[in-house]
């Protein structure tokens, strides 16, 4: 027999929102057959999109938040508010900025490369560049989510539906190259790291 106590906790574990919020992810994308004229083959071919990625309204962060934490929405929010303006000041003075449970964060940029002095301007910079570097946990959690492919015909109608059996490979933003061994790209030349790196 369930005494008191017993049935309690059953209920507290039942109703915990991280028990709650146990399910399988997957990341889904659409394979859909279309005509490509461009390249060395053109012709009907499937072309992967993604499917479903539809923005977050950000108090929807904050209240899962909450849940997860037992602090209230008002009070992560105002954290929140307040890191991200330290972050964008410290970006803006050349530093690498931690993003707790995420990564880092930096600003730098692309550009030319010139052989003569005379030719150093700001004009060379082509691009300002916001780079992410995820940490290993974040890295850990792309690759052990399963990704399902929906292929569809030009109309729209479902053919078939796969499960990743892909390697995981990781593209390295910092190098743009995969972070387990795969095809190497070179970096684009001026990509200028801010101090503290």
């Amino acid at each position: 027999m369930i005494n008191r106590r017993q049935r309690e906790n059953h209920e507290i574990i039942k109703h915990h929102p991280l028990t709650l919020n146990i399910k399988i992810m997957a990341i889904k994308v659409i394979a859909q057959r279309r005509e490509v004229k461009l390249g060395k083959n053109p012709g009907k071919k499937f072309v992967i999109r993604p499917d479903l990625y539809s923005p977050i309204q950000e108090k929807k962060v904050f209240t899962e938040a909450a849940t997860h934490s037992g602090i209230s929405a008002g009070v992560i929010k105002a954290a929140w508010d307040a890191a991200g303006e330290v972050i964008r000041t410290w970006a803006t003075e050349g530093h690498s900025i931690p993003l707790p449970g995420l990564g880092t964060m930096r600003f730098g940029v692309r550009s030319k490369a010139v052989e003569n002095l005379e030719d150093v301007k700001t004009g060379l910079i082509t691009v300002r560049r916001i780079i992410f570097t995820p940490n290993v946990e974040v890295k850990d959690e792309l690759k052990n989510t399963s990704i399902q492919i929906t292929c569809l015909d030009e109309d729209g109608n479902v053919l078939k539906r796969v499960t990743s059996g892909d390697s995981g490979d990781i593209e390295d933003s910092e190098n743009t190259q995969p972070s387990n061994g795969g095809n190497q790209n070179t970096q684009p030349s001026g990509d200028v790291p801010g101090e503290g790196d």
